[in-house]
């Protein structure tokens, strides 16, 4: 073999050598890449499965038996739990005197001669009250009577019954009452409501006639219901929420619109603004919203936005249990709260407004952390040209809605109407849940509705410092207004 042989033997052997390195540099290329997003997909799981009620958004009944660890943002006082020394104590107290009074003498003074003298002089030592209840059923009988010749005109008189006696066998207002409160109120279903009525009054009541009841107590509730609408869209201000149910085993969307004075809930197929068109108040509201911002709000340009709060304290904890080394969510957890402390403070005084050395403080903290986030948190380089937007992941998602809604996150502090957290929505929707638990799927969405209908009207009753029963009480009798005073 020659020589000039030898050497081109010897560049094809170099040349099949750097293409085998080429592929295998393509090859750990390609590994590295696959590493990092499987990495990426792991941190992404990691984090999807310790979500919880105290960490995110998720409601408490998505937590089931594995239940978090209360984590309190409240820092220790130092004192023993329970009450403190000085603390007036209370009791079970009596509205009334007693119905009945019975005495009880010494064991040794039965069967003894003198025991009535003893007792004319004997003091009472210590007094205790039972009370109890006892249910009794009325049946009222009314007749109606026919004179056949008047003395004064000689003509035949008949008698009328009154207006609210329809039937030749009815039920009362207070019974009515009772089993449309037990029904919404109580959250107990048709056929339990049907059971317990059954066995404490022994009235045979069908589940039917109890449906009917808490229909018709819900139709007379139409100009009130609208009424309350009108009142929420005239507000200043009105916490927004929605929730999940079942009814007739779909999922559906009930939308929540109160505030301290009122209550209104509506039922959609969907979450989003169809459903928040729907309801009928944002797409008229023109005051202050409070919300936990949902996208589906920011359809509405023509209100003034608040973000809870509450929420983001739950999604930075959420950054602390998935990303221990992230000090800007610790930071930003400690300057919400600081921010609000300052707030209370400021509120207990008789103010009506932060300093401009608070507000100045806040502004620039707040702008501190956000930098510090965006630091521990940099955009993902770009290594390839692809279409749409790059993938950023929940914790650099969070940052810039931080950083683009700072205005309304810190809306509490600049006006004090707006509260810390969206917690008055979350309190006036929490019993659909407990309606579901207990008494499982509605059947019907008209059944939805009438329930919607008559939890707003008692919801807005007890904002007015009105008994519940009671105003129920006052729909079945047809004057469901008395709220309004």
């Amino acid at each position: 073999m020659t020589k000039d042989e030898i050497i081109e033997q010897l560049l094809e052997q170099i040349s099949s050598m750097n293409n085998t390195l080429d592929s295998l540099n393509e090859t750990v290329q390609n590994q590295a890449k696959a590493i990092v997003q499987l990495n990426q997909t792991i941190k992404e799981l990691n984090e999807k499965l310790n979500k919880n009620s105290k960490n995110s958004s998720k409601p408490p009944s998505s937590d089931g038996f594995n239940k978090p660890a209360p984590k309190s943002l409240r820092k220790s006082s130092g004192k023993k739990a329970g009450a403190q020394k000085g603390h007036k104590g209370s009791h079970l107290s009596i509205t009334r005197e007693p119905n009945e009074t019975i005495t009880h003498m010494p064991s040794k003074c039965d069967g003894c001669n003198m025991r009535n003298t003893c007792k004319s002089n004997a003091c009472i030592s210590e007094t205790r009250k039972v009370i109890d209840a006892n249910f009794t059923v009325e049946i009222t009988a009314h007749e109606t009577l026919v004179i056949h010749a008047c003395p004064m005109s000689g003509e035949m008189l008949n008698g009328k019954f009154p207006e609210n006696i329809k039937a030749t066998v009815q039920y009362g207002e207070n019974l009515q009452a009772l089993v449309v409160s037990l029904n919404t109120i109580g959250a107990v279903s048709v056929k339990r409501t049907h059971e317990m009525l059954s066995s404490v009054f022994n009235i045979p009541l069908a589940t039917g006639t109890i449906s009917s009841m808490v229909k018709k107590c819900a139709d007379k509730l139409t100009g009130v219901f609208e009424s309350i609408r009108q009142k929420v869209v005239n507000s200043s201000l009105t916490h927004f929420d929605e929730t999940g149910t079942r009814v007739d085993g779909n999922t559906k969307w009930v939308h929540n619109a109160s505030n301290s004075e009122y209550t209104f809930l509506t039922i959609h197929d969907k979450r989003g603004h169809l459903g928040m068109d729907a309801s009928g108040v944002l797409p008229e509201f023109r005051g202050i919203a409070v919300h936990d911002c949902w996208a589906s709000y920011w359809k509405y340009p023509d209100i003034q936005h608040a973000i809870c709060c509450a929420h983001l304290l739950r999604e930075l904890t959420g950054v602390e249990d998935n990303h221990p080394l992230h000090k800007w969510a610790t930071d930003f957890k400690e300057l919400l709260l600081e921010m609000k402390n300052v707030k209370d403070k400021a509120i207990n005084s008789g103010k009506e407004a932060l300093s401009y050395y608070h507000l100045h403080k806040f502004n620039k903290k707040y702008d501190e952390v956000i930098k510090l986030a965006y630091e521990q948190n940099p955009l993902p380089a770009s290594t390839e040209k692809k279409r749409g937007r790059k993938p950023k992941g929940k914790v650099l998602s969070l940052i810039e809605r931080l950083a683009t809604y700072k205005a309304l996150v810190c809306l509490f502090i600049k006006t004090f109407e707006v509260p810390f957290d969206n917690n008055q929505a979350e309190r006036d929707i929490r019993m659909i849940k407990t309606k579901s638990k207990v008494s499982g799927c509605f059947r019907s969405m008209s059944g939805a509705q009438d329930y919607l209908k008559i939890m707003s009207y008692v919801g807005t009753a007890k904002k007015q410092k009105i008994n519940a029963y009671t105003a129920i009480r006052q729909a079945i009798l047809g004057t469901p207004e008395f709220i309004w005073g």
